[in-house]
């Protein structure tokens, strides 16, 4: 059994027990967070799509960690103009483990 759910603008398929790295979503460490928008449900073979969610449908993860992605440079220049501009970013991320799929 698997689910297509759609969280921070991107669209993953899970399994329970899947662990995967979604956008920062406002829950603690521990928590569980409960996704309603679910576009797809894998169920003994058989696929139900929504439209454009499954009416219904929710998965249920538990957050297991808050933290930032690694550090990307974004080093902007114009050549013979003497401009330059070194500018560091990490993305926030939210690490879930996907518990129950309910459909």
């Amino acid at each position: 059994m698997y689910a297509i759910i759609e969280t921070g603008g991107k669209q993953y398929r899970v399994q329970e027990g899947d662990t995967l790295f979604v956008e920062k979503l406002d829950a603690n460490q521990g928590d569980v967070v409960t996704i309603d928008s679910v576009l797809a449900v894998s169920k003994d073979g058989k696929l139900t799509v929504g439209n454009p969610v499954v009416d219904g449908a929710k998965v249920e993860a538990k957050v297991a960690e808050q933290g930032k992605g690694k550090k990307i440079i974004v080093f902007k220049y114009k050549p013979k103009k003497d401009y330059r501009k070194k500018q560091g970013h990490r993305q926030p991320y939210t690490k879930l483990v996907v518990e129950k799929i309910n459909a």
